[in-house]
């Protein structure tokens, strides 16, 4: 497992761990946590809190729920996730009113919906530094899946379901208040390619991160920074030999030093106003060795206590 060097943030402003621990597919009710909602914990109790010297605020206590797709809505998990995503936009919001750095634990990349307009309650327009291996731009009507995480990019660009936008809006962002790193899904850019251009979305690929990737976070922190900016990760932006434990599996994409070399820069920097992480499965991860390494990234990436 690689060692980065151990970091001190350039800030004195300590993180706030909120633990997120929802997941799109959809859980039965009432049914046991599974998937990316045993996420928070695990990385809890791999020492991510003592790492980073973060107070705990808890968890965000909303959960999706029903695993098929709500003809009304368009959505797994339906009317369920509208309540999610208020839920995570109040505690983010208070976080980030009280003063704290947020670092919220997921959980599926719904949680961003959530999370970033939190954020923009409090801080008014913001960037967005995307790390993902998805534009995650389709809506309730073009995604294959019907799964929130499918969406998070257009739903605060301000397109898609009409009830998740009545929690989320005004549009919290714009296209030059965002940078995609390292989407490289195939399939995806098929069904939106025409989108991305019409849209204008900025973006780095897997190959200009490659060839330089602290220059690229560099880069991605000064085309943001001026009102400050949400670090958000997608660990399926990691190459699937890399990082198996994730339910989207692809070739091509960033070792763990690469993502770590493009977000420390990122992670670092003091307009890095807070930060989220999606979609690391502990189920897929048996001995919780890729979770070990995910906290030894984050420590070092946000910045090392120890």
């Amino acid at each position: 497992m690689t060692t980065w060097t151990a970091h001190r943030p350039e800030t004195d402003s300590a993180w706030t761990v909120l633990g997120v621990p929802i997941d799109s597919v959809g859980a039965p009710a009432g049914g046991p946590l599974f998937g990316t909602e045993l996420a928070p914990e695990a990385l809890r109790s791999l020492g991510i809190l003592d790492r980073l010297r973060a107070a705990d605020a808890g968890d965000v206590d909303a959960r999706i729920t029903g695993p098929e797709r709500d003809p009304s809505t368009g959505l797994v998990g339906g009317t369920t996730v509208a309540p999610t995503v208020a839920a995570v936009r109040a505690r983010t919001r208070e976080l980030v009113a009280a003063g704290a750095r947020p670092l919220l634990l997921g959980g599926c990349c719904t949680l961003l919906v959530g999370a970033f307009p939190g954020a923009v309650d409090v801080h008014g327009s913001i960037g967005l530094a995307y790390l993902d291996g998805h534009y995650d731009v389709y809506d309730h009507v073009t995604s294959p899946t019907g799964e929130v995480a499918d969406m998070p990019v257009a739903l605060l660009l301000g397109r898609g379901q009409s009830g998740l936008l009545e929690v989320s809006a005004p549009p919290s962002l714009t296209a030059d208040q965002l940078r995609v790193l390292g989407a490289r899904d195939r399939e995806e850019w098929a069904d939106v390619a025409d989108l991305v251009r019409e849209l204008e979305l900025p973006a780095y690929d897997v190959d200009a991160i490659r060839s330089d990737p602290s220059g690229v976070g560099a880069e991605t922190a000064d085309a943001l920074g001026r009102s400050g900016f949400w670090l958000s990760l997608d660990v399926d932006v990691l190459d699937e030999a890399a990082f198996p434990a994730t339910d989207y599996l692809m070739p091509g994409g960033l070792s763990l030093d690469e993502l770590h070399d493009v977000m420390a820069p990122l992670g670092r920097d003091t307009r890095c106003l807070g930060v989220s992480i999606a979609c690391y499965n502990p189920t897929k991860d048996p001995g919780l060795a890729n979770g070990r390494a995910l906290v030894e990234l984050l420590a070092s990436a946000l910045g090392d206590a120890s």
